[in-house]
């Protein structure tokens, strides 16, 4: 790929990123602005991610609260398994994001994470939020900073609540992910698969161990896909199914994928879906 106009505040990662869609004929502000969730006001937290770090047994508890008719240890770590996803793709995803359309953007607080009560006792997705607040910081120390933090939340999740190697680093992985996923069916995918590969490379985690960006059809389609290697057990759920990139079918997946011919219509699957 050549050398990316630099853009104003942004760093080397989000400078290729741009270059990346504006040789797919893309506006990166313009894609990001739709990828980022809306606002959600005021909401209501039960506990927050650091008081649940060190005492992870709060988790476990409120989800006995909330799904009082959980069968047994699987469905619970199911559960606890999807709730680490969504810190990833609530918090994480939309970070990276904003990393990517400004060049800055806070870092995950554990101090200022909190867990919303459950809604209507079914669901388990977009539990987590953080509070507005805490200072941006630019690319080199977002990298690093979460790095460092995501290595440290994940003895806890994996020790204390039971979520497995996979399941965490892949999720981990999707979120960071997250500005690739926005373009999954728009940009080149052969140079976006290279990019995003690369960009988790930089965090010093296993998130890449986890994730593997692939050039791939679907829906007669050449798209650029995230294939977790680790399942986050949704499937479990009442209400649960499986997710466009679930590792649970991933050699039946990749070999049907692998054998269809592209056409220009892109398909309905979704990276966070």
């Amino acid at each position: 790929m050549a050398e990316p106009e630099r853009t104003p505040g942004l760093g080397q990662w989000g400078h290729q990123y741009s270059h990346l869609l504006t040789l797919s004929g893309l506006d990166r502000e313009s894609i990001l602005d739709q990828a980022l969730p809306p606002s959600s006001g005021a909401q209501t937290g039960l506990f927050s991610l650091a008081q649940c770090l060190k005492e992870p047994s709060l988790l476990t508890r409120q989800v006995g609260t909330d799904y009082p008719n959980n069968p047994g240890p699987r469905t619970l770590r199911a559960f606890l398994s999807v709730l680490q996803q969504d810190l990833a793709l609530s918090i994480i995803a939309p970070l990276t994001i904003q990393l990517f359309r400004d060049g800055h953007a806070p870092l995950p607080d554990p101090n200022r994470i909190f867990l919303a009560p459950a809604n209507g006792n079914t669901q388990t997705i977009s539990r987590w939020f953080q509070v507005p607040g805490g200072d941006p910081v630019d690319e080199e120390t977002f990298v690093q900073s979460v790095g460092e933090m995501t290595n440290q939340w994940y003895p806890v999740f994996r020790r204390q609540l039971g979520v497995s190697p996979g399941a965490y680093w892949s999720s981990i992985g999707l979120g960071l992910g997250a500005p690739f996923s926005a373009v999954w069916n728009q940009a080149e995918p052969q140079s976006l698969c290279q990019l995003a590969q690369s960009w988790l490379e930089q965090f010093g985690n296993d998130a890449n161990q986890f994730i593997n960006w692939i050039p791939a059809v679907f829906g007669e389609q050449t798209t650029a896909i995230p294939q977790r290697k680790g399942c986050c057990l949704k499937y479990l759920l009442p209400e649960g199914g499986y997710c466009g990139t679930c590792g649970v079918y991933r050699k039946e997946r990749l070999a049907a994928l692998t054998h269809q011919k592209p056409k220009t219509t892109p398909g309905q699957w979704h990276p966070d879906q």
